[in-house]
């Protein structure tokens, strides 16, 4: 039999024993500033300094520079960003950087999430409706899972990682490891799974069931999608512990030994359950004689009605529908005390001793900043008016002021970065030069009176030399027009803003690198993260209309999605040039200078670098999914399980090539199946 470190929980000892080291894979060596970067940043963290900021123009390589401060300082590390798209770029990115170490993923779980809500002035109760991507699911909970097992662990996440969880003690503790040789009885086994939040299906196997046939149990865990384990017994005894693939049956691996993390994350013991039942009834008695006394019976009845239920639901499964909000009395948390978020879970491994990057910080802190305000606002309306008791209140985010302390390390990494993360830190280190030698884009102001007859003129030789144009507009509205008004003309024109979702969003961008249309117009969506080395031109129009979208920040951002290409330019439509305009174009002017000296001392010449993209990738339009939906209704039971299963086999392939797009549609796909 094999023994498998990865499927264990290890104790102190033996983690420091068969920790795997950071180590960054790549061909390239750091260049340009990268080198005075990594350098600077990686000794202010091991010097013990809390905050550092690398301040990196787009294109410098700042991901390669994270990973490297990441090798050089050997901690586990959280990576934060402020949107899902950007996520699964440093993802991706990530998980080349480290093939040998654990990088998990951490977003959000949910396709479609409307959250319970009451209107008083119309007496509107909205109830909570959402819909749980199966998959993102599942890497929550690997990452989880992995967090408690390993020391060599990056996790990438969206603000997801700033919400409510449950105790990482309880979840470490609530395990059940499996050893060859030793006695387990089959009936208290098959108790504690259902404990763990597992449940018995012996007809459709899936993760976070079990199924048992005779002397043999089958687990498939909740964090895993490629493997199930099958523990083998000869009486009481466990005689042999393998993974098996639940497509095929064929044997992957044996085990001396093994463990099995519960299949949820609010997961409690029965004691604390029992503690937890106690609390929220001492809590509603006195929330009922509140309203009694002040002769408020309606929402008296609304509370009392909701709670009961919710409690005979806990007592029966452990389970109950918003579960969330009665976390407080499943954690023991006291009231207004700092909930459980990601960051207690690399504490409850790795001690005070891990670091937290916060990538496009200049974005991402602000949106920290606002959630809790948001969800403290909608939650004491429910709470005030009876669908909910006060301890929701503490089923929140964190607020900005516990975040920014809750980390030993941090590291801002943004192109525009604020004066909160520059007077927090103790080393700025500046990333200009680019290892490629390309210089920040020319920025030309053009009068606004005539942009769109202008711009098509401009817009015309950049297509011909095989480029592509990106365009910012204030208002959707304007992005429609505009489409269609160039596509009229015959130039080929896409739009994109927030009413496209994420795999949309992803297609577009991906129709755009692959030369099936030439222009893409949008609003805010393309500042931050996108990495479009064909993009010669950036246009900007209305540029002097002064505010968020057209603030320095934002405009030097847009600016910079024509940083990757060596024919970059940007032009500014605009007639005066505002405060934001004269600061962008000032540090664009300042940029170039030092890129242009350093080329020059270093004889390079300044060359486009195309990323790799996969033609071969086929994405089919989010319409043709639905056009599916006769053949499946007319499929047996039996077949449509089938289909499931081989639709999850492509699936694993495609997110194992990192072909996110192709995965996603599978994903979809394979929804829209199990809802028969």
């Amino acid at each position: 039999m094999v023994f498998s470190w990865e499927n264990t929980l290890p104790n102190e000892e033996e983690s420091k024993q068969y920790m795997k080291t950071f180590t960054v894979s790549s061909p390239y060596q750091p260049a340009g500033d990268q080198p005075n970067a990594i350098k600077q940043l990686s000794k202010s963290i091991k010097d013990g300094n809390q905050y550092q900021t690398l301040l990196g123009v787009t294109g410098s390589g700042k991901t390669y520079t994270m990973a490297k401060v990441i090798e050089e300082t050997q901690k586990p590390t959280l990576i934060m960003t402020h949107n899902k798209t950007l996520a699964a770029q440093l993802y991706s990115e990530f998980r080349t950087f480290f093939p040998d170490n654990h990088v998990e993923y951490f977003i959000s779980y949910y396709d479609y999430y409307q959250p319970e809500a009451y209107i008083p002035r119309q007496d509107l109760f909205i109830e909570k409706d959402s819909s749980i991507n199966e998959e993102l699911e599942r890497l929550r909970l690997s990452t989880t899972a992995s967090l408690l097992s390993h020391k060599d662990v990056i996790v990438i996440a969206s603000v997801s990682a700033n919400y409510g969880l449950g105790s990482p003690e309880d979840y470490k503790s609530i395990v059940q490891k499996l050893v060859v040789g030793e006695e387990h009885s089959q009936k208290p086994l098959l108790l504690k799974l259902v404990e763990m939040g597992y449940k018995r299906n012996d007809e459709f196997f899936d993760r976070g069931d079990f199924r048992v046939n005779g002397e043999v149990i089958d687990i498939y865990p909740a964090y895993n999608e490629e493997y199930a384990y099958r523990i083998e017994f000869f009486g009481d005894e466990i005689e042999d512990v393998y993974t098996f693939n639940t497509l095929t049956g064929e044997k992957i691996e044996h085990y001396k030994e093994a463990t099995i993390y519960a299949a949820n994350q609010f997961i409690v013991s029965q004691e604390k359950l029992a503690l937890a039942v106690k609390s929220i009834e001492t809590e509603l008695g006195e929330r009922l004689n509140y309203y009694k006394e002040h002769d408020r019976m309606l929402e008296y009845n609304r509370l009392k009605q909701r709670v009961e239920f919710d409690l005979e639901m806990i007592e029966a499964t452990g389970m109950c529908k918003g579960i969330e909000n009665y976390s407080r009395h499943l954690t023991g948390k006291a009231v207004g005390e700092t909930p459980f978020s990601m960051m207690d879970y690399f504490e409850a491994m790795h001690g005070h001793d891990f670091l937290c990057i916060v990538d496009e910080s200049h974005v991402s802190l602000s949106q920290f900043r606002g959630m809790y305000a948001g969800d403290r606002s909608r939650k004491e309306v429910l709470v005030e008016h009876g669908f909910r008791l006060p301890s929701a209140l503490d089923n929140r985010p964190l607020m900005f002021d516990e975040y920014i302390v809750k980390a030993p390390y941090f590291l801002f990494v943004s192109a525009t970065p604020k004066e909160l993360e520059i007077d927090l830190s103790s080393v700025v280190a500046e990333q200009v030069v680019r290892p490629t030698g390309l210089l920040d884009p020319p920025i030309e102001v053009i009068p606004s009176t005539y942009q769109v007859e202008d711009l098509h003129d401009k817009m015309k030789p950049v297509i011909e030399k095989g480029e592509r144009v990106l365009v910012t507009v204030l208002t959707k509205k304007m992005a429609e027009e505009l489409t269609t008004y160039y596509n009229d003309l015959g130039l080929r024109v896409r739009y994109m803003h927030s009413d496209l979702d994420a795999i949309e969003r992803n297609q577009v961008i991906r129709s755009l690198r692959l030369g099936e249309f030439d222009i893409l117009v949008g609003i805010n969506l393309l500042r931050e993260g996108l990495d479009l080395p064909e993009v010669s031109l950036v246009a900007i129009l209305d540029a002097d209309k002064e505010g968020f979208l057209r603030s320095t920040t934002s405009l030097i951002q847009t600016s910079g999605r024509a940083a990757r290409n060596s024919n970059g330019k940007v032009l500014m439509y605009a007639n005066r040039i505002t405060n934001s305009m004269k600061e962008t174009i000032e540090t664009t002017a300042k940029r170039r200078e030092k890129q242009m000296e350093y080329n020059k001392k270093h004889g390079i010449t300044p060359k486009t670098t195309l990323r790799e993209l996969d033609t071969d990738l086929k994405v089919d339009d989010a319409g043709e999914l639905y056009n599916k939906q006769d053949k499946y209704d007319r499929m047996a039971k039996g077949d449509r399980q089938k289909m499931v299963k081989e639709l999850k086999a492509k699936m694993l392939v495609a997110a194992k090539n990192l072909e996110f797009e192709e995965a996603a549609r599978l994903r979809d796909e394979i929804a829209k199946v199990k809802k028969l």
